[in-house]
């Protein structure tokens, strides 16, 4: 039985990059530099959907709001 992308608690880097549109590569960077969790499972590279999430929040926010809310 197969799980959609969308229902799925784990996902590999490249699942990572189809679900949020970020590109493999940074995908895989975040993990070398340890700022996204990943875990193994035998050869395989485990991101926990909740780490990812978790990783996307300490991303910088950009916008009108952004500098707005830094003078509040």
């Amino acid at each position: 039985m197969t799980v959609p992308l969308a229902d799925r608690l784990s996902l590999s880097p490249e699942e990572a990059s189809a679900l949020t549109g970020i590109g493999q590569t940074s995908i895989r960077a975040a993990v070398a530099s340890g700022a996204l969790t990943a875990r193994k499972l035998g050869t395989r590279t485990i991101i926990l959907r909740e780490d990812l999430y978790a990783w996307l929040k300490t991303l910088p926010l950009t916008g009108k709001k952004t500098v707005m809310a830094e003078h509040v």
